[in-house]
């Protein structure tokens, strides 16, 4: 069973204020907008360059995406997209990690991304020192590390996975016998151990958005509207995710709510989901799941600060400057191509 004791504390990390988010993305005139997509439009050709947007991010940067033959998706697909497409530029708008796992797949081509500055939660909270430390407590463990962590982590990880391919490749290394040593994210950790009965030792890394979801306010929600259908993220807390009709990655979520029958949908999730799912279901109702709590000041927040430091205004400068290029220790990228191709090979085989 679980044993999250043995695993270091979580390290303080400072998170971006709104101040700084809207200091590196300015408010532009629908005129000036226009402008400046024209701008990056030009620049992406002229440096056969693609971009390729997390479903997180800027509806702005979505649209983009869509309009100059980029993509928009969850992590896992962002990388076998970036790996498959021939532009020899990939500009990766989301959070590090991301450009990181860009780089490792395709080490010959050029990676931007809008900011460097933009970080992942559930990255900061497993530091390769302490986490290094841990593995070795567990020898006979399999590694299986969740994409949102530093290329270091995944070079000492044997598999990679992300939220939709996580649930299968831990019931089938189970089905060998195989006990896991699993990180960072301690709520999808011990959704897969419940589900799968497979012995796990878990870090204990959460992400600051899916961590706020409130039970309480998710079940008045659920009763003010009855025949909505709850659909969450396993980042969720376990509590989230009883509650929930559905649980899955990005993508299993908007596949969801094109399926269900229910025409209003309660989404625990980011909010940046939202463009997307108002574009595959437009006749039904999204709603966002409460992270409201005691003294809180918004009914919900639901939406990671760092992938709102994305914008327009940094992916211009980026195609201008050429500047935030994304660099990988090549003996870290051999190492961490390894655990990432494992990933990649299993979607392959099993489709998923």
């Amino acid at each position: 069973m679980s044993n999250p004791v043995t695993a270091p504390k979580v390290p303080i990390f400072d998170t971006p204020v709104t101040a700084e988010v809207e200091a590196l993305n300015p408010h532009y005139s629908p005129e000036k907008k226009e402008h400046v997509k024209q701008r990056i439009k030009e620049l992406l050709v002229e440096q056969d360059a693609v971009l390729v947007a997390h479903y997180y991010v800027d509806a702005d940067l979505q649209e983009l995406a869509e309009e100059t033959g980029g993509y928009i998706s969850d992590s896992l697909d962002m990388a076998k997209f970036g790996n498959e497409h021939p532009a020899t530029t990939l500009v990766v708008a989301g959070v590090r990690f991301m450009g990181e796992t860009a780089k490792i797949l395709t080490p010959e081509k050029r990676v931007l991304m809008p900011t460097l500055e933009a970080e992942c939660s559930l990255d900061l909270s497993c530091p390769i020192d302490e986490f290094n430390t841990f593995c070795d407590q567990y020898p006979d463990h399999v590694v299986v590390v969740y994409s949102n962590t530093s290329a270091e982590v995944k070079a000492r990880a044997d598999y990679v996975v992300t939220s939709s391919i996580a649930l299968k490749l831990v019931t089938w290394l189970g089905e060998q016998g195989k006990k896991i040593l699993w990180a960072p994210d301690k709520h999808l950790g011990h959704y897969i151990q419940k589900i799968t009965g497979v012995e796990m030792v878990i870090w204990k890394g959460a992400c600051i958005v899916h961590e706020e979801f409130k039970t309480r306010a998710l079940g008045k929600l659920i009763e003010q509207y009855p025949d909505a259908a709850v659909l969450a993220h396993p980042e969720s807390p376990d509590e989230i995710l009883e509650l929930a009709d559905v649980v899955g990655s990005t993508t299993q979520i908007i596949n969801a709510a094109k399926d269900l029958p229910n025409k209003k949908i309660i989404v625990a999730t980011d909010s940046g989901i939202f463009y997307r799912m108002r574009k595959e279901v437009p006749d039904k109702e999204i709603v966002e799941a409460p992270t409201e709590g005691e003294g809180a000041t918004c009914k919900s927040c639901a939406h990671c600060p760092w992938m709102a430091m994305n914008g327009l205004h940094n992916l211009l400068t980026v195609l201008e400057t050429g500047s935030n290029e994304i660099h990988v220790d090549e003996e870290i990228r051999v190492k961490a191509l390894r655990s990432t191709q494992r990933m990649l090979d299993f979607s392959e085989e099993f489709n998923v």
